[in-house]
């Protein structure tokens, strides 16, 4: 029996208990389809900050080089620690030294969910890119607290960074309906984004098959609310994919089914699963986290380690939970109670 091995790092806050709720049904699920997952917990977290004055140890990224994959609930407690320390120790580190330069998020209904908008037909694949551009942490402040002080962000975006997301999203797309978005703001930023389009451009010569349509971010932001349905896959920088991929969620039902993957396409290292909603410190000792982000999350997990036929049973027990009303309404649904209709329609 194939055994996989899964660091677990449930971080802060809601995270803790939608990570455990979800191992619950990929538990299950691996029993069904005849494999083992073993879990490593690691209690890497701002409550680990607060005791250690690191986010992890040291030695975290070798540790965690070992895993098949990476289940993470979530990171922050801003009351606490900086978000910007939270995320710049835990989060990028792990995606920039592991090469999980390709982030990916489904966005639809499932059935039961109303979203804010009439149209429900949508099926959009975000790919962010993940390791570089606006989010590389190159810049710097200098003469801090005085009134001459400046601060300075630098975005990063290399040929090798743009040509990898662009054809992985266009192999995505050939995989899909055949239909590609790619999103800049290369009319204000001539330098990154034309870049970007003239990449595009050139790449979409060895995907004929794919229909490639170019956006600002401004108009792609309006299309993901006035005509999601005319969108297959949308590709995007680290910062405007971060953004579109909120948005993305709201359309869906909101954050509690906001699931993501940050794949390392080349499979050199592992690759990591986590929801998107973030720690939620106004709700996190009230046992109402919607795992269903994190559940699905943990599809993609196994999608990705190959047990496809697992990976989409779980997404049928979600949707039979979804479309019974159990998880729909957010705060009235228990933790627990989610998991365990998930888990019953499972099998």
């Amino acid at each position: 029996m194939t055994t996989y091995r899964i660091a677990l790092i449930p971080g802060d806050g809601i995270g803790l208990p939608v990570v455990d709720a979800a191992w619950t049904v990929l538990e299950r699920a691996g029993a069904l389809h005849g494999f083992q997952l073993s879990a490593t917990r690691f209690p890497w977290s701002c409550d680990f900050y607060r005791q250690t004055g690191a986010m992890m140890p040291a030695d975290g990224i070798e540790t965690l080089r070992g895993f098949d994959a990476i289940l993470l609930g979530a990171v922050g407690w801003p009351a606490a620690v900086p978000d910007a320390v939270s995320l710049h120790g835990l989060l990028l580190p792990i995606r920039k030294a592991f090469r999980q330069y390709a982030n990916i998020r489904p966005h639809r209904l499932l059935p039961g969910v109303e979203g804010p908008l009439r149209r429900q037909g949508f099926d959009i694949l975000c790919i962010r890119e993940n390791t570089e551009g606006e989010y590389s942490g190159a810049g710097g402040r200098v003469h801090v607290g005085t009134p001459d002080e400046v601060a300075v962000e630098t975005a990063v975006f290399t040929r090798v960074g743009v040509e990898r997301i662009l054809r992985f999203g266009f192999e995505q797309a050939r995989a899909r309906r055949g239909k590609l978005a790619s999103v800049t703001k290369s009319n204000a930023q001539k330098h990154t984004m034309v870049f970007w389009d003239e990449m595009t451009k050139a790449i979409a010569a060895d995907y004929p098959d794919v229909e490639v349509t170019p956006y600002h971010i401004d108009a792609m932001a309006a299309r993901m609310v006035m005509a999601p349905d005319t969108l297959d896959v949308v590709v995007a920088s680290n910062l405007f994919g971060d953004i579109l991929t909120d948005l993305g969620a709201a359309i869906q039902g909101g954050l509690g089914f906001a699931a993501s993957a940050n794949i390392n396409p080349d499979r050199t290292a592992p690759s990591m699963f986590e929801p998107v909603h973030g720690s939620a410190p106004d709700i996190a000792h009230l046992g109402i986290a919607n795992p269903i982000a994190t559940i699905w999350s943990g599809a993609m997990m196994l999608e990705h380690l190959g047990e496809r036929e697992a990976a989409a049973g779980v997404m049928r027990a979600v949707e039979a939970a979804t479309a019974s009303g159990i998880g729909t309404r957010p705060g009235q649904d228990r933790t627990d109670a989610i998991a365990s209709t998930v888990l019953r329609a499972l099998g």
